[in-house]
């Protein structure tokens, strides 16, 4: 196992082993125990007491954070020209339809999330290798196909994200910078939490929030405690 640095086992030892800490707590703790050199982004991890396999347990959807998400979303709108100038307005990075299609056939992805309509969705089809990994597909449950361009596009550049739990029964998802006030931090978490509680399937048995973890992206996770959030 390589050496904890000077730093690291500094913040280790702010972590009180075995403690479940509040989200202001957590949200305080995490900011104290990022040293990074760059604006790191916090993390929430929650391990839900779900069967990711079955259909009725699948956990997928949308929150809109209310304090962002301190990224700067870079958007491709897919959209046909008389859409165009709609994407533009409402803050899209990229706009367009055919060359695009053409630059992702060729492998460029760069960019955080691709909105379009449903009348292209027939030409995204072949290209799901390239975007299907990257998470990248545009999908109607996550509000990315639709007719509303200017309002998805909002959206998302003002801290609308999307989550799904993973096989393993995790969410993740970047709730913030380092850099945001604890308050934040913690509002950004409780937004997310919220919308996590409101989904629990009916066919989940048990404990629904088995765990959550709180970290910046080089710092050690703080546990905090399911039953405070």
């Amino acid at each position: 196992m390589a050496k904890l640095t000077k730093k690291q086992k500094e913040a280790h030892s702010k972590i009180e082993k075995d403690k479940l800490y509040s989200l202001e707590e957590a949200s305080a703790l995490v900011k104290e125990i990022t040293n990074t050199k760059f604006d790191a982004s916090i993390d929430i991890a929650v391990r839900l007491g779900v069967d990711p396999r079955k259909a009725n347990q699948m956990v997928r959807g949308v929150v809109t954070l209310p304090h962002g998400t301190g990224k700067d979303v870079k958007v491709l709108a897919l959209v046909t020209p008389d859409k165009e100038a709609e994407a533009k307005d409402a803050g899209a990075d990229y706009v367009g339809l055919d060359e695009y299609l053409e630059k992702i056939k060729g492998g460029w992805t760069d960019v955080d999330v691709i909105i379009t309509m449903p009348s292209v969705m027939g030409k995204l089809g072949p290209l799901g290798r390239v975007l299907g990994p990257r998470g990248l597909m545009p999908n109607p449950k996550t509000g990315t196909v639709t007719m509303d361009v200017a309002k998805a596009v909002s959206e998302v550049k003002a801290g609308k994200i999307d989550f799904k739990v993973d096989k393993t029964g995790i969410v993740h998802a970047a709730i913030g910078k380092a850099s945001f006030s604890s308050d934040k931090i913690a509002g950004n978490a409780k937004e997310l939490l919220d919308t996590l509680n409101k989904m629990k399937p009916t066919a989940a048995k048990g404990v629904y929030m088995k765990s959550i973890f709180m970290s910046s992206t080089m710092s050690p996770s703080v546990q905090l405690d399911p039953k405070s959030v």
